[in-house]
């Protein structure tokens, strides 16, 4: 995970480590636990600010994870054109280099923000904190955090979502839940992408992925769908609306305070007291 590999530092925290920094010193000097542990809990910390910030706006936010080219992007494609026209869309793209994908998805008419990680498997709460920098939220209502292609280090990094949907491929073989248990054990909606493949590579079974996913405890809802030929794509849409009802209902009955300077007009020493 990200303590062995080293991607817990990454451009959006890393000023916290800089000299004059929050996290520059420690108390004992054991900087490769007591950095990493503290790094981890500023996290946490910029996760709940977004995550308050999309309440006061009543948006929800969806995290899409799963491993490179499991179709993530031609998932939002499929939905920007389909879900209903009504509900504003907003995507924040998370790739290491380019802006290939947030350019797909303007060409929609969508607002996307590109954030390039570099050297980051992963997208974390501060760097989506920089991206709602160049957002509006009170012109949304729903956020897509496309995050890195990775079934690793990006289930350990709260964004300030509200939910997380992971995609298993169907190229990719159907033992992906037991070979990455802590991924989709954190999901809230697993999807079967690129379902037009199942009648040409049988060695994909869906009860078999099912029953790896009840084997590590996961209580998911599964859709199979294709965003080519847009099979089992209502019930995505379906989910959708069905969050943004619930999430709706939740902040009635569970109103959030309104902060006077909400609208992330804020400089980011606010984050470090």
């Amino acid at each position: 995970m990200c303590d062995t590999c080293g991607c817990n530092i990454t451009h959006g925290n890393e000023s916290l480590i800089k000299p004059g920094g929050k996290l520059s010193r420690t108390e004992s000097g054991k900087e490769a636990v007591t950095v990493l542990h503290s790094l981890l809990h500023e996290n946490d910390h910029t996760a709940q600010h977004n995550r308050q910030h999309f309440d006061q706006h009543q948006v929800l936010a969806i995290n899409l994870m799963s491993s490179p080219g499991a179709g993530k992007t031609a998932l939002l494609e499929a939905t920007i054109q389909q879900l209903d026209k009504n509900l504003r869309i907003a995507v924040i793209e998370g790739d290491l280099e380019t802006e290939n994908d947030a350019e797909r998805i303007r060409k929609h008419g969508v607002t996307a923000i590109q954030i390039s990680t570099g050297s980051a498997c992963h997208l974390d709460a501060h760097m989506v904190h920089q991206a709602l920098h160049n957002l509006d939220l009170s012109d949304f209502d729903i956020v897509f955090i496309e995050n890195v292609g990775n079934l690793v280090c990006p289930a350990s990094f709260d964004l300030g979502q509200h939910l997380n949907v992971t995609l298993l491929s169907v190229p990719e073989g159907d033992d992906k839940p037991a070979k990455y248990p802590v991924m989709f054990r954190c999901s809230d909606l697993v999807i079967i992408s690129k379902s037009d493949l199942l009648p040409i590579l049988d060695d994909f079974s869906l009860s078999r992925a099912k029953n790896y996913l009840q084997d590590i405890a996961s209580t998911a809802p599964i859709i199979a769908l294709s965003s080519k030929d847009k099979s089992g794509l209502t019930l995505w849409l379906e989910w959708i609306c069905h969050q943004i009802v619930e999430r709706c209902e939740f902040l009635e009955k569970n109103p959030v305070a309104q902060q006077s300077h909400h609208e992330h007009s804020h400089s980011h020493d606010e984050d470090r007291a």
